[in-house]
């Protein structure tokens, strides 16, 4: 069972170009389920002993845990390509994973701050004072604030993934041009737009960069950890949230929440699905199309909130 998760994990890196994120997930699912089927003491069944009916066991279990249908649903997607993979590569002689049907996921649509909101909450953070604490003097302070306003123009004016916007090189920026490199799922790469607001925050950032640089080992990095490393997608989802506590803002406020924003505002100016969808880097459109539910979930709050017959 564990070797052919590391095979398929070492398929998933070297082959597919799986991001480490990526990476993660499927080894914590598939390993979940490989401690489940072993018994105290003994080993789990090889891949071959495994039927619908031990995975169909598997999710009643992972449901008896209240675990919520699409984190279940991900880990049976998880077990699906595992076995996929096991199929075509002569491990086993079915997928027996085929046979279990996905439960059943509510259909949730995100929820978006309007452009309003979202220019409030960038215009605070371009005017915010450092406060230094007891981990950072003043200076080192005013940088980190100098590198977090420019993260939130990138991540709200390009559009960019919390693991895009972590990815980035000096390299993927293009000053002349005002466009960034982008290399998204599966190592696909794409162009997308660098705003005047991200280029002005990027200017002011430059300064802080260097300084923040010391003895780094990751020079290459555009965002940098306040010892002169990466900065990791974990990090920047603390961040957000900090400073929308500070800010008073929308408490679920995260990295992909400026994202959202960006498609649905773009969507509400007049952009059609086919550019965003290219902006993303949505491989399929009914991903993208998503967006037009909110939007007209707005349309209709805006309606009954405005009209006098509403």
């Amino acid at each position: 069972m564990r070797e052919a998760i590391e095979r398929f994990l070492r398929h998933l890196r070297y082959e597919r170009n799986a991001s480490a994120h990526t990476l993660r997930n499927y080894a914590s699912d598939l390993e979940q389920f490989a401690a489940y089927l072993q018994p105290p003491g003994g080993r789990p069944p090889a891949l071959s002993e495994v039927d619908h009916l031990l995975i169909r066991e598997y999710l009643g279990h992972l449901h008896d845990q209240k675990l919520e249908k699409s984190s279940i649903a991900r880990k049976l997607a998880a077990l699906r390509s595992l076995f996929r993979f096991a199929l075509r590569e002569g491990m086993i002689s079915q997928n027996p994973a085929r046979l279990v049907s996905t439960p059943a996921v509510p259909k949730r649509l995100p929820a978006v701050l309007t452009a309003e909101e979202i220019n409030r909450f960038l215009d605070w953070m371009s005017k915010l004072e450092a406060k230094a604490d007891g981990k950072t003097d003043q200076e080192l302070a005013q940088w980190l604030i100098l590198r977090d306003s420019a993260i939130f123009e990138f991540l709200y004016g390009s559009g960019l993934r919390v693991s895009e916007l972590t990815g980035l090189n000096l390299a993927d920026i293009d000053r002349r041009g005002e466009t960034l490199r982008v290399r998204g799922k599966g190592n696909k790469e794409r162009i997308v737009p660098l705003g005047s607001k991200a280029r002005a925050a990027l200017e002011a950032y430059w300064p802080a960069r260097e300084s923040l640089l010391g003895k780094s080992t990751s020079r290459e990095a555009v965002f940098l950890n306040h010892k002169g490393g990466r900065l990791t997608s974990r990090s920047v989802g603390r961040l957000v949230k900090r400073y929308a506590r500070q800010a008073e803002v929308d408490l679920n406020l995260h990295p992909h929440s400026l994202r959202h924003a960006f498609a649905t505002h773009l969507l509400a100016d007049g952009a059609d699905l086919r550019t965003i969808q290219e902006l993303l880097g949505h491989k399929s459109l009914s991903t993208t199309q998503r967006y037009t539910q909110v939007s007209i979930r707005q349309l209709m709050e805006t309606y009954d909130k405005s009209h006098p017959r509403a």
